[in-house]
């Protein structure tokens, strides 16, 4: 494991993480264990949404972990995976936690791979013998709870049951419920490794990113979503669909359900076929 994998970028001590914690809600562990991580990985889960909207409002995503931090903790956003986790990480680090990012593909239709680097995961070490984990605050609708990396054994979370089931190359395939969800990649990376990705996901009409607006974070009973303008929420499985009227409505629900104050609407521009 690299130096540059797990080592902190910001000076000890600095009062970011404090304005990070403060931003999901939480207060500094006493120590870095498996209970932390755990509360960490929860609060984040239910305060900063996972969302492309940067893409449609033609704003720069640069992999730099000072940049992805401000865009949570000052600007009051959220991301997509690269974006969520490399500051989720950065977080970690400072709190005394031993982090590596982990690249994965998505399994897509018919079990399709997608593209290497397609999404960054991070695996944790803590101070308590325990793990090392699985973390992950950027997969959208996913486990709640950190997954034990060494474990093949189904693993119960709030969100299902998932497993690690062992992959050609030393790689683990994540299933959910039966249902493949990743291959992880185990050799550690940094974030300058994944810019080929964010970039594919950024521009590429393959990419659902590109083509459509997701804006979504977990309740303390299911889930909201906002999809361009249909407002879906999930309150204990059951699932009620919303259709918004005017800009104002969509960018009050914006306000409202994510806490983000946009001054205008993100519109998906028309990507050339491939």
């Amino acid at each position: 494991m690299s130096e540059e994998a797990t080592r902190p970028v910001h000076a000890p001590g600095s009062a970011w993480a404090d304005a990070y914690l403060e931003r999901i809600g939480a207060a500094r562990p006493a120590r870095a264990d498996a209970s932390a991580l755990r509360e960490l990985q929860l609060r984040h889960l239910m305060t900063v949404p996972f969302e492309n909207l940067s893409i449609h409002l033609g704003q720069d995503i640069v992999l730099e972990e000072d940049k992805l931090v401000d865009k949570i903790v000052k600007d009051r956003r959220g991301g997509f995976c690269y974006e969520l986790n490399g500051a989720f990480a950065a977080l970690l680090r400072e709190l005394g936690f031993r982090v590596t990012l982990l690249q994965a593909r998505v399994f897509g239709d018919a079990g399709r791979l997608g593209i290497p680097y397609d999404h960054v995961a991070l695996r944790v070490e803590t101070d308590d013998g325990t793990g090392p984990w699985l973390a992950d605050v950027g997969f959208g609708d996913h486990a709640l709870r950190p997954l034990g990396l060494d474990a093949r054994v189904e693993q119960e979370d709030p969100c299902g049951s998932f497993r690690f089931r062992e992959a050609p190359q030393g790689d683990l395939d994540l299933l959910r419920d039966g249902s493949e969800q990743f291959r992880l990649d185990l050799r550690p990376r940094v974030l300058a490794d994944f810019r080929a990705g964010s970039w594919y996901h950024r521009t590429s009409p393959d990419s659902h990113f590109s083509r459509s607006l997701i804006c979504s974070r977990r309740t303390t009973d299911g889930r909201v979503t906002l999809r361009g303008r249909t407002l879906i929420t999930t309150v204990r499985g059951e699932r009620q669909e919303t259709e918004l009227g005017d800009d104002a409505e969509v960018l009050a629900a914006y306000r409202d359900h994510f806490g983000l104050a946009l001054t205008r609407l993100p519109a998906v521009r028309a990507t050339p076929a491939g």
